[in-house]
């Protein structure tokens, strides 16, 4: 009954309130009539009040979302099975699924006269232009009398996510001069061509095993040098986005942030398909084995499925600096291919992605010209400066042995990609 009372609308409220001056009126005025009146206004929504809180509904609901995940732009459905397993009907109920505002409007159902063992399924569709993972639920239910004077509420507690990937492109088959695949033979030639020394350390990196230090090739070149951990070979890609704030324009689904992620997922996409045991940095499974100084999930090769959720849950961030992004991947094997979507970088950028990226790995770079996405004042003011900034890390990729390509607001990832390197004339 308190529960009840609490639940007073403003209509409830407002009867209340006319009948309690209405009855105080009247004591002063001797009206009698009066009196009747405002003791009839008081009781309405009492009443309603003692309806309400009798209503002993147990109602029971059961979700499916099909399907649970969908490409940008697409629909999903949501069916709620609803049943009556209790005794006592009940009046006005009112169904409101929460779902965030992205997906649509929320739905509500009106339902009229639940009676013992009733059963009702209702229907809605969801969809996003706008990638992540999003809530679906939980339902919430109001129970109100015909009248409109008490509601009352009760949230149920399961839900469900929805993962809305970015879109995903077909791209171009290319060579780039990184395609080992397997176990083949590729992979000793090049030791044997390369000298058994040079081709057996590496430079040393932080966190390495100061057993493995290689002395020798440490005195001859005059720093740390490491063995490399003897593995079958199979060619590895390293994906890296830069997601941070200060490399990106716009807004929504037409920020450059938003291509710079739908580029990786279908980069990422088609080196998997093509056999490439494929890692990716600077998502949120980087970011959280920063903040918990553990790489274990980092350098674990993705699966497509692993690959589109990293994607569809990329956040921007304010990491000033790309280095710390990219050595949380010490203990990774080393990759025959890194990919990496960039904006302008600065100095010590373009040397943390050249220490990233070792001497027999091939480097690819899509470098986003960020001042093509700003707008209004914005690009006004910033327009000349990130362009500046741009051609910089361009030049100085490409003088570092990288494979370049200028991205501008407007380009088609399969276009640009087909001009990194010669064509097969397939498709894949």
């Amino acid at each position: 009954m308190r529960q009840a009372l609490r639940g007073l609308t403003t209509r409830g409220r407002a009867f209340v309130a006319a009948g309690i001056t209405a009855s105080l009126c009247a004591l002063l005025l001797g009206q009698k009539d009066l009196l009747r009146v405002g003791i009839l206004l008081v009781a309405l929504p009492v009443v309603a009040a003692l309806v309400v809180g009798r209503t002993r509904l147990r109602l029971q609901v059961r979700r499916s979302l099909t399907p649970n995940q969908i490409p940008v732009g697409t629909q999903a459905t949501v069916e709620l099975a609803l049943s009556n397993e209790g005794r006592m009907p009940a009046g006005l109920l009112l169904l409101e699924d929460r779902i965030p505002y992205v997906l649509g409007h929320r739905p509500r159902f009106v339902v009229d006269r639940v009676s013992p063992n009733w059963r009702r399924t209702v229907s809605y569709p969801v969809k996003s232009d706008v990638r992540g993972l999003f809530q679906v639920g939980p339902l919430m239910l109001t129970v109100a009398d015909p009248f409109g004077l008490v509601e009352t509420s009760r949230t149920f507690t399961r839900s469900q996510h929805l993962l809305v990937t970015p879109r995903v492109y077909k791209l171009p088959e290319i060579r780039l001069g990184a395609d080992r695949a397997g176990s083949g033979e590729n992979r000793p030639r090049a030791i044997a061509s390369a000298g058994e020394e040079d081709a057996t350390v590496r430079e040393y990196r932080d966190g390495d095993d100061l057993r493995r230090v290689h002395w020798r090739s440490t005195a001859r070149r005059g720093e740390l040098m490491v063995r490399r951990e003897e593995q079958p070979w199979q060619s590895r890609c390293a994906l890296f986005i830069d997601a941070r704030t200060i490399s990106h324009h716009g807004h929504g689904p037409s920020s450059s942030l938003e291509w710079a992620v739908s580029a990786a997922a279908s980069i990422g996409a088609d080196r998997i398909r093509r056999g490439y045991a494929t890692t990716m940095l600077g998502g949120p499974t980087t970011l959280s084995a920063i903040n918990h100084r553990s790489s274990t999930a980092v350098h674990q090769p993705l699966t497509s499925q692993q690959l589109l959720t990293e994607c569809a849950t990329v956040e921007e961030h304010r990491y000033a600096e790309i280095g710390p992004l990219l050595t949380v991947d010490r203990h990774a094997q080393e990759p025959s291919l890194v990919i990496a979507i960039l904006g302008a970088c600065a100095s010590e950028d373009i040397t943390a992605l050249n220490r990233w990226r070792t001497s027999q790995a091939t480097g690819v770079a899509l470098v986003l010209d960020a001042a093509s996405w700003a707008v209004g004042a914005e690009a006004t003011e910033k327009a000349a400066r990130l362009t500046a900034a741009t051609d910089a890390t361009e030049n100085e990729l490409r003088r570092n042995g990288w494979r370049v390509a200028r991205v501008r607001r407007g380009d088609q990832l399969p276009t640009v990609w087909s001009g990194l390197g010669l064509r097969t004339g397939r498709i894949a």
